[in-house]
């Protein structure tokens, strides 16, 4: 089954393409890597594909339903974490990943899970009740993508998720990364061509 498709997907600032003309497939379940230098769209891919941003021209399918007029649906099904690590500094760990559950409206119980699940992961137990803005790079790009399966999406956007991490801290993110494989669809953007 294709869990992402696009069709001459385009997208143009003024004068600019960003995007020019995109034709996707992805499978469920594959890990699916947009390499390219900085400025070259992966980002602004990533934004059509999860409903931030409106493409100039083209079309868009994330698990069958379309970016332009079923993108209710869309944000449903999709987990992004960012390239600016999105968390909660002034929150704990816990708290940020609470948060999160409770926007999606879960159970006590299922709020507990996932947070068990998520630490269990990324190996947060260490700083689970630390204030996310006393974390490092590498804690909170874990945080960041533990934030954004929280919700258990069938598809996770991870735009850049090593950049600026060291080579241990770049090591541990993608062992928890491939043990989602084949579980979920993970598109991830990267300027690094050893992890493409």
């Amino acid at each position: 089954m294709t869990a992402v498709l696009t069709k001459g997907l385009t997208k143009k600032y003024k004068e600019k393409t960003a995007v020019s003309g995109l034709d996707l497939s992805i499978e469920k379940g594959e890990l699916f890597s947009l390499l390219g230098v900085n400025g070259a769209g992966k980002t602004t891919t990533i934004r059509m594909l999860t409903c931030l941003s409106k493409p100039t021209s083209g079309e868009a399918f994330v698990s069958g339903h379309s970016t332009a007029s079923e993108s209710a649906q869309v944000k449903r099904i999709v987990g992004i974490s960012p390239q600016d690590t999105a968390v909660a500094g002034n929150l704990t760990v816990r708290e940020n990943l609470r948060l999160i559950a409770g926007i999606y409206g879960f159970s006590r119980e299922r709020t507990a899970q996932r947070i068990d699940d998520m630490t269990r992961l990324f190996r947060l137990e260490e700083v689970l009740d630390s204030r996310a803005k006393t974390l490092s790079g590498g804690w909170k790009r874990k945080l960041s993508i533990a934030m954004a399966l929280i919700s258990e999406p069938e598809v996770l956007f991870l735009d850049e998720p090593t950049l600026g991490l060291d080579v241990l801290a770049r090591r541990e993110l993608w062992s928890a990364v491939k043990s989602l494989r084949g579980k979920i669809t993970i598109i991830l953007t990267t300027h690094y061509m050893e992890e493409a």
